[in-house]
């Protein structure tokens, strides 16, 4: 029966060859099993008829019986539609379709009942139904889905070739009808009765097919336990794995390098939130088991000192530490903090990026092997084949997000035992996500800022109020401070009526004319030396503003700066706008976020704007962020680093399910690690189909 699941798609009645191309292109679907697996995303309740007379153009959808009296085609040669007279003993409305009129024209029978589906318009003074969903009452009765009408996602292309969600509906239909399905159980049979779960093939059944609420409900519980169940049993499993094959490099002391550097080096005294994460690494470090630590915490609230602290530990136990970073920009910063934060201190330490000169490297790579080199910081070049340690014994790793997961494994590969490993993140992560996509690691936070620092004050103005916004800017520079002024493109969109880069950065040597006012342009396609040019100047404050995109969203750290403007902030997402604003507020003076926006908003954007003005907790932006677009949203997925799309759970939604869903895959796995017990050997097979899919669910951190 899985072999029947797994047949191609084109050979269900109602596809063939070009319409299982569509569906492979636009939607995934190339099996059976794809097809059951492609869930709807709501439900329209078809058990009420309305009469004629009761619609209005205020109704979103409505149902109605009755016959066709007419049909015509009007319109001009190349505007022609085709207009049919529908009534029922209440009154008359019009059905009008544009599209595919000939052979709609040519189905139409005049003695025949109809069942209508459709969204009243109103056209004039009378309303219409355009393009509405037709089937004979005879027919309609006879369907499987009762009073509940399944609406599935599909795409334009599908729609313009007719693979619309009725469609979808009735390929389903014609699946269960023609083939008659047996689906295999994936869970243990113990696993199925204990949470009385119905059967996997009766829920599939029910979730496309539903006869009431409540069974759609126990039908939907089920799937969605199922698909964060199995994310859940899968990153455990991998963490049961390494903890039993790979032991931890044990770290028992510290030593007078991290000594020195608390008595001598320390910038301010540690928060109670760094000093608990400090103890959390400390005892991973000497727990002879290898650390995999995620550390959360928003810009500016110490991790690199803890990373540096971590680091520091390791040298004192004779071993190396390496620090990666996903740009040049990123690891240049973090390479010069560690220069102003260890000063004198007798620590040898490199920088190593694309930009590295041949002698340098050559230097670097002789001190990384006689084990003269104890901490090399740098980006994607740490991971290339040259670069050999003595003794790697800790990684860093910072955004660790917009690294994949082959390239972090090349860097732990470095040693014939893994070094432990901290990732790092100032993208808050809420709870739910943190447990599905880093399952598998330990999890710290830092949720204080260093002693001295202000939280940084937002304010949100219209247009209408950029000279005043333009006044601010000049007394925050006579005061000595610096400006960043973030635009969403580099050029103007056709598309989208968005501020653009180069006419801002027009407008502003307009507003700010030298020689009393210097600006600084920085976009990602700049050259690297041409980038690092302008942030030198900005950084050595030879620029009083600098006119950028999100390429300084990462990596750059610069106290002086006091004022983010984010022009068009609309456009941008919650996270993406809350680590803009944390390129300001390094310093101890009172730091400015400006979002400057269009005065019309949709809902979702005033709401975003509003959450920025109120909080600055990233945890409490992360969790609104979740519930506004939720993690199978693609602009959400990419920001949140999520390497697969959920068909039918919801993390801002299921938290509930997921918690519980952990809970169970922890206990299974208490109880049978390898999962090789004879019950369990259906788990084992699913977790090794879904490794096959087109997701990445062996995802690690």
């Amino acid at each position: 029966m899985a072999e029947f699941l797994q047949t191609d798609i084109k050979f269900l009645p109602g596809v063939g060859p070009k319409r299982a191309e569509l569906l492979k292109q636009e939607l995934n679907i190339t099996t059976f099993e794809d097809l059951l697996y492609h869930f709807p995303y709501k439900y329209i309740d078809r058990t009420r008829f309305y009469k004629i007379r009761e619609i209005h153009s205020q109704l979103p959808y409505i149902q109605i019986r009755g016959k066709i009296s007419s049909v015509e085609i009007a319109g001009a040669k190349y505007k022609k539609r085709l207009v049919a007279q529908f009534t029922d003993d209440t009154g008359m409305i019009e059905l009008v379709w544009f599209r595919g009129t000939s052979w709609i024209r040519e189905t139409l029978k005049r003695d025949r009942e109809y069942v209508v589906f459709g969204k009243p318009n109103l056209h004039g003074r009378q309303i219409n139904l355009v393009h509405p969903e037709m089937e004979e009452s005879e027919k309609f009765e006879k369907q499987l889905s009762g009073g509940f009408q399944a609406m599935y996602s599909t795409t334009e292309k599908l729609k313009n070739n007719y693979l619309s969600s009725r469609t979808l509906q009735k390929l389903i239909t014609t699946l269960y009808q023609s083939q008659k399905p047996k689906i295999p159980e994936t869970l243990p049979d113990r696993l199925v009765r204990k949470l009385n779960f119905s059967s996997l093939e009766k829920a599939l059944y029910t979730v496309h097919f539903p006869a009431g609420t409540k069974e759609l409900e126990k039908a939907r519980a089920r799937l969605k336990f199922e698909e964060l169940f199995f994310i859940q049993l899968n990153i455990l499993k991998q963490k049961v794995h390494r903890e039993t094959h790979f032991q931890g490099f044990v770290f028992p002391k510290v030593g007078d390098y991290l000594n020195g550097f608390y008595r001598e080096r320390l910038p301010f005294v540690l928060t109670d939130a760094q000093k608990k994460v400090v103890r959390e690494i400390r005892r991973d470090l000497g727990s002879g088991r290898q650390m995999n630590r995620l550390l959360q915490g928003d810009v500016g609230c110490g991790k690199t000192l803890v990373a540096l602290m971590s680091m520091l530990i390791a040298l004192d136990n004779g071993f190396q530490a390496a620090l990666m970073a996903p740009t040049e920009i990123l690891a240049n910063q973090h390479y010069a903090t560690l220069k102003i934060m260890l000063g004198d201190m007798p620590v040898k330490y490199g920088l190593l990026t694309g930009s590295t000169k041949k002698a340098e490297r050559e230097d670097i790579h002789a001190g990384l092997l006689d084990g003269n080199l104890q901490i090399l910081v740098g980006t994607h070049a740490l991971i290339e084949e040259t670069v050999q340690f003595s003794n790697l014994g800790l990684v860093v790793i910072d955004e660790q997000h917009r690294f994949g997961v082959a390239q972090r494994a090349r860097l732990w590969q470095k040693n014939i035992q893994p070094p432990h490993v901290l990732v790092m993140t100032a993208t808050p992560i809420p709870r739910t996500l943190a447990m599905t996509l880093y399952g598998d690691l330990d999890i710290s936070v830092i949720d204080e800022l260093p002693p001295g620092r202000k939280p940084v004050k937002t304010l949100h103005f219209t247009d209408s109020k950029r000279l005043r916004v333009h006044g601010f800017m000049k007394k925050q520079i006579a005061e000595g401070g610096q400006i960043y002024i973030v635009y969403p493109l580099i050029k103007e969109s056709e598309k989208m009526d968005y501020k653009d880069l180069e006419d801002g950065y027009f407008s502003i040597r307009q507003a700010f004319p030298s020689p009393d006012y210097a600006v600084s342009i920085v976009h990602g396609k700049l050259k690297t030396e041409e980038k690092n040019f302008e942030m030198k100047r900005f950084i050595q404050k030879k620029t009083h503003i600098m006119v950028a995109t999100t390429v300084i969203e990462v990596g750059v750290d610069i106290p002086n700066a006091s004022v983010m403007i984010i022009e068009s902030a609309e456009r941008f997402g919650l996270l993406q706008l809350h680590q803009l604003r944390g390129r300001v507020g390094r310093g101890a003076e009172q730091s400015y976020c400006i979002l400057m926006s269009s005065h019309k908003l949709s809902d979702d954007a005033r709401l975003r704007l509003e959450t920025m003005v109120r909080t600055n907790d990233g945890f409490e932006i992360a969790e609104a962020d979740l519930k506004l677009r939720g993690p199978g949203d693609l602009e959400g997925t990419q920001q949140s680093g999520i390497p697969f799309q959920l068909k039918i759970a919801s993390l801002s939604k299921d938290t509930q399910i997921l918690q519980y869903a952990r809970k169970i895959a922890i206990e299974m796995l208490e109880e049978d690690p390898l999962l090789d017990e004879p019950d369990n050997a259906v788990l084992l097979k699913q977790l090794k189909k879904l490794s096959r899919g087109p997701f990445d669910w062996s995802v690690i951190s």
